[in-house]
């Protein structure tokens, strides 16, 4: 999706050089509808320049920062030696999740999707979340109830979960904790299976979610959780050994909670 307004003083834009003359760069600007901006030659490189063409090439992926916009003339002045490394590429990485994200759109509403529709569509993402990336990611990992505040209907929302799902790959995070269950009783073996399977959490674990348990060496049971954020995949790994240390209390044992492994025995 391009934007058919302007951009505004001291954002950062991803261009595409057009045209180097011996004064500056004309930079065709890929996030923008029919906007052109010009880097000064004094604003492409820092120091004295000799030839601008010893510091960008035709056709070259640049990001500028906006120095100042007349639209009454329609000039765009931008800076590209004022953007250091890190925004450089944490601009392109922006840029190229966008893309990804009109791909996506395309996916679920189809290449032929009206222009009204599409942005009907996108106004409405972008009422809750910063990018159309951030409302794809989000909708892959916690399904519709990601787009509950969405001011869309029950179908398209149904259609971006959908597509999201699909396409777009989450990071997750995997943290392991470990927790000691012992139960004196007779049948304790079994109080003990019972307390596994609340770790487990018997189907309640979110779908983003995967959570394992398994023996390390007795009394010792290690839970490995996988999780969209550590935030999310800590409180699961706390509710799942809080599950089977409540479990084997109730049957008259007790449960223990640790990060670190304690055991020697694999």
């Amino acid at each position: 999706m391009k934007y058919s307004g302007w951009p505004e003083p001291g954002e950062l834009v991803v261009g595409k050089v057009d045209e180097i003359t011996d004064f500056g760069v004309f930079v065709d600007l890929e996030e923008y509808e029919d906007k052109r901006g010009l880097a000064h030659i004094s604003e492409v490189a820092s120091g004295w320049i000799k030839n601008v063409r010893d510091h960008v090439r035709e056709g070259q992926t640049v990001v500028a920062k906006v120095l100042d916009v007349d639209e009454s003339s329609q000039q765009i002045d931008l800076s590209i030696k004022d953007v250091n490394e890190h925004q450089h590429k944490e601009k392109i990485q922006e840029w190229k999740n966008e893309q990804k994200a009109d791909k996506w759109m395309s996916i679920a509403f189809g290449e032929d999707i009206a222009d009204e529709r599409y942005q009907e569509i996108a106004d409405a993402l972008l009422e809750e979340f910063e990018t159309l990336y951030d409302a794809f990611e989000s909708a892959a990992i916690h399904g519709d109830e990601a787009l509950d505040s969405v001011d869309l209907d029950d179908e398209a929302i149904d259609t971006i979960v959908d597509t999201a799902r699909e396409n777009v790959s989450v990071p997750y995070v995997n943290v392991t904790g470990y927790v000691d269950l012992e139960c004196p009783s007779s049948d304790g073996v079994d109080h003990i299976k019972e307390a596994l399977q609340a770790a487990e959490g018997e189907g309640d674990v979110g779908d983003e979610i995967e959570l394992s348990v398994s023996y390390v060496g007795s009394p010792e049971y290690r839970i490995k959780v996988r999780a969209p954020d550590y935030k999310r995949a800590e409180s699961e790994l706390e509710a799942s050994a809080e599950r089977a240390s409540q479990a084997i209390a109730d049957a008259g044992g007790t449960g223990r909670y640790h990060r670190e492994r304690e055991t020697e025995t694999e």
